[in-house]
């Protein structure tokens, strides 16, 4: 068997015995390289700099868990918002899926940040060290020199610089960027709790970028697995095409002929999770393209066309790749939904909530007064919610029309400060002419004053009579 061939009654990362086998995937110059390329210095600065974006004066992404609040792309959320967040992660789910099932795998090779931290930067920092593929394999195999020890050294120096960066960085999401900041001018025994969080991160960056790798998208990565139940035969993938390249050559021959494959094992030594992809689509394939830009150049230099390593579905070209079939519609039917949902939760979030509950009591008096008409008297409890990051003050009464009507609203907290999230029930009491009644009920809007205008509808009652 050719040495390069790769096993078929186990992982190619794995011994038969279960130990690892480390690989050193060569490198590869393409189109879909140089996309890669721009993709990772993209997603690696967005990462970076998008706890420190404000929209609205508030953080793009905030994830305060101890707090119980929450920021999303300007929106402000609590814990008793949970059902709006479960909304958040419903439609990031659900548009993975349908990417999924029309575009196969091109998360995991363009965008997971197992793919883009690995391939942008810490294989980077250890090609520039330890040179390239073949240097680095001879380098591990060489006995212990100064040499050696020099670059290892560096190449571990310069990775957990990185992974705290990383770990600094994933915080942010967390903490706020001023916390932060804050928190890193100060001793860690000030925050002992943050400072743990901070090197757990750290110290995971460090052991899955650096060292566990490719081991996590086959050991540990679900996404692997879902992937058989997401997609079907017209979804796309990174495809061999064996008509066009067998039998390969040094093979066999039929007829005399051989296919397109040279069978030089150059898509094999690209692939960063040790995939022969010729062996057709695989759990272990993140569709990074290494091997499209490996074959074309293999091609390109045997005056063959391009393509023998390209997109396509298990049934046929790219044109059989349609967001148009049953499975991605119903993909995209359910994130209508829960996106509509979604709209229709946040487009009716208030800065404060306000909600009128009618006090445990009798549920009204009639006054009567000398030379006066009767009057009704109801009973609330206003509860007011800041929902804002930030105190707000909120003034309590009516609008104008209801008082030429004859409505009154009694209080002893027309004005009240909210701090953020904070909640507060205070009684109000509604007193109105007993002809404003209408088969024993009657309406009116109060006023709430904050941020913004709000003019909730309560409603009374009173005699039928």
């Amino acid at each position: 068997m050719n040495s390069r061939e790769l096993p078929t009654d186990h992982l190619a990362t794995t011994t038969q015995e279960g130990h690892r086998v480390y690989l050193y995937p060569a490198d590869v110059r393409g189109n879909f390289r140089n996309l890669r390329n721009i993709l990772n210095v993209g997603l690696i600065a967005f990462f970076l700099t998008l706890p420190w974006i404000k929209i609205g004066g508030r953080p793009a992404i905030l994830l305060n868990l101890p707090e119980r609040k929450f920021a999303v792309l300007g929106f402000q959320f609590w814990a008793h918002d949970a059902p709006m967040l479960f909304l958040v992660i419903a439609s990031l789910v659900l548009t993975i899926a349908l990417i999924t099932a029309v575009w196969g795998r091109v998360w995991c090779g363009y965008a997971c940040p197992q793919t883009v931290f690995v391939d942008g930067i810490f294989r980077k920092i250890e090609r520039w060290i330890e040179g390239d593929s073949v240097q680095r394999k001879a380098l591990d195999q060489s006995p212990c020199t100064q040499d050696k020890l020099v670059k290892k050294s560096a190449k571990w120096l310069a990775f957990p610089a990185v992974s705290l960066v990383i770990g600094h960085s994933f915080l942010a999401y967390f903490t706020g960027t001023e916390a932060l900041a804050e928190m890193m001018g100060k001793s860690p025994l000030e925050s002992p709790g943050t400072f743990g969080v901070m090197a757990f991160i750290s110290g995971l960056a460090l052991f899955d970028f650096g060292w566990f790798r490719e081991q996590f998208c086959i050991v540990a990565c679900p996404y692997g697995r879902f992937q058989s139940v997401l997609m079907d035969d017209r979804s796309m993938v990174v495809a061999y095409d064996s008509e066009r390249g067998e039998p390969r050559r040094g093979v066999q021959k039929i007829d005399g002929k051989t296919g397109d494959c040279v069978n030089c094992y150059r898509c094999v030594a690209v692939c960063p999770t040790g995939v022969d992809i010729r062996r057709g689509t695989q759990m272990e394939c993140i569709a990074c393209t290494a091997y499209m830009d490996a074959c074309d150049q293999v091609m390109e230099k045997l005056k063959k066309p391009k393509g023998l390593i390209r997109y396509k579905s298990l049934v046929g070209e790219m044109s059989s790749v349609s967001p148009f079939r049953p499975r991605a519609l119903v993909y995209a039917a359910l994130l209508i939904l829960v996106g509509g949902a979604l709209t229709w939760n946040v487009s009716r979030h208030k800065t404060i909530s306000v909600e009128f509950v009618r006090a445990i009591e009798i549920p009204y008096q009639v006054l009567r007064a000398d030379n006066q008409s009767e009057r009704v008297l109801n009973h609330f409890k206003l509860d007011l919610r800041n929902q804002d990051f930030d105190s707000v003050t909120v003034d309590i009464g009516l609008p104008d029309d209801a008082k030429l009507a004859g409505f009154e609203m009694i209080t002893v907290e027309p004005k009240v400060t909210l701090e953020p999230g904070q909640l507060k029930r205070i009684d109000v009491f509604f007193k109105f002419p007993k002809e404003q009644l209408k088969n024993g009920t009657a309406r009116v809007h109060a006023l709430i004053q904050g941020k913004e205008p709000l003019q909730p509808e309560v409603h009374l009652v009173g005699p039928l009579f």
